[in-house]
């Protein structure tokens, strides 16, 4: 067995590059493993390329936008622990320490001011260099040197068969979303491998596919300032106000990526839809006024003229034929009840949802390791010894909106202190 880092961390996306930089921060070697080529790979193109790296909500805000898996509150109050040592002030002023200024967006959205994933990337790698991390890229760890219940970690191995030894390691090797960049579900393996529960995996932060060719025919029409609903056999469930994307397949964009989450945990129950509000700042009276209006003003004109004044042109030849009222019939002869067909449509534009794009696709994973199996205080395995667990691997998952990043720069600055101090003390 090759002797090296007292620390041995692996995977070196935020998580990991945030442990192993505090776990050598505190004095001991250590050693980063990364399958892949690059370090950061995945976190070089999130947020479309700009890395949203936090959020300014306080703290009940801000646990309110992460998933409850277990009993209610349960991962809170995991999470809980972990951002009372490292929260968003704290990643703020580690960030502009390392040169990198950052700005708020609306939301209380944290970026880069550049704008530029990479330079958060570049800043994460410095940090890891300048404490003195070793770090040996393509060296994918394939399990664990652990001689069995109730025993220690004592090292891993890596795929040519060569062994580390190590007195703690640090598993921070990400979910299983986007493969090319490294994160391939390596790290429910090997947590499996000593015991632990792994939560079924299952993608969060994804588009949704949508029945038909409707979808189609909108391609590229992004909706602002919306609300969408999800209702389960008509009974409303999640409901978001934003911006939203038609795709070939379906529908992404912002809320829809937050609506994925219960969406995806619903599919296969029963009848799974979108309400699509159109005019969200309109009570359904005034905009039945503001239609009365303007079938009286502009009667002359077609119905599909008509609705050039209400909605985007990709979307009006399948609103059109979803109304069932021609689209050349003028304006003065739509009776009443088409008027009202046409004012819930424009308030309950309604999708069927038959799946999700594959997980390969999803911004993340949800479900990873059972949090109910690791210490919070530490991120310390409760099965073995000497074992720590940071970011994605968990079962932690959020919104959009910079939650995600911060609870894996936060486990991985705790996991990072705590492995370290475990090595000095043993």
């Amino acid at each position: 067995m090759r002797r090296s880092g007292q620390v041995v961390v692996v995977g070196g996306g935020p998580a990991g590059l945030m442990a192993a930089g505090q776990a050598a921060a505190d004095g001991g070697p250590v050693l980063l493993l990364e399958r892949t080529t690059r370090l950061g790979t995945k976190l070089r193109i999130t947020g479309k390329g700009r890395c949203n790296l936090t959020n300014t909500a306080e703290l009940d805000e801000f646990l309110a936008h992460f998933a409850t898996p277990n009993k209610e509150g349960e991962l809170h109050l995991f999470l809980r622990n972990a951002f009372a040592r490292h929260f968003a002030p704290d990643l703020i002023a580690f960030f502009e320490d390392l040169d990198v200024p950052l700005v708020e967006e609306r939301g209380g959205r944290i970026f880069p001011a550049s704008n530029d994933a990479q330079q958060v990337a570049e800043a994460l790698v410095r940090f890891a260099w300048d404490k003195g991390v070793v770090i040996r890229l393509h060296s994918r760890v394939v399990r664990l040197v652990y001689p069995g219940a109730g025993s220690r970690v004592a090292g891993a191995v890596l795929q040519d068969g060569e062994k580390v030894e190590a007195r703690a390691v640090v598993v921070a090797t990400g979910g299983a979303s986007y493969p090319k960049t490294g994160s391939t579900g390596d790290g429910y393996r090997l947590a499996e491998q000593v015991g632990h529960t792994i939560v079924p995996v299952r993608p969060a932060l994804v588009p949704l596919v949508i029945a038909g060719a409707e979808p189609r025919a909108m391609m590229g029409l992004s909706l602002r300032n919306v609300e969408a609903g999800l209702l389960l056999d008509g009974h409303e469930f999640a409901r978001e106000f934003g911006e939203m994307l038609f795709t070939h397949y379906g529908v992404s964009g912002p809320i829809i990526l937050t609506l994925s989450g219960p969406a995806v945990q619903r599919l296969g129950q029963g009848r799974l839809e979108m309400s699509i509000n159109l005019k969200p700042a309109l009570s359904a009276e005034k905009l039945d006024v503001r239609l009365m209006r303007d079938l009286d003003r502009h009667g002359k004109r077609s119905y599909r003229n008509l609705l050039k004044g209400l909605l985007p042109l990709k979307m009006i030849d399948v609103f059109a034929a979803r109304s069932g009222i021609p689209p050349d019939k003028p304006g003065h002869q739509i009776t009443a009840g088409e008027r009202g067909r046409l004012r819930e449509l424009l308030q309950d534009f309604r999708l069927t949802i038959v799946g999700h794009r594959p997980l390969e696709e999803a911004i993340v994973t949800a479900g990873g390791v059972d949090v109910r199996e690791v210490d919070p205080r530490t991120m310390a395995s409760r099965l073995a010894e000497g074992l720590y667990f940071a970011g994605e691997v968990l079962n932690v998952q959020a919104d959009t909106g910079g939650y995600n990043l911060q609870a894996a720069f936060s486990t991985g600055y705790v996991a990072g202190q705590a492995a370290a101090r475990f090595v000095a003390e043993s």
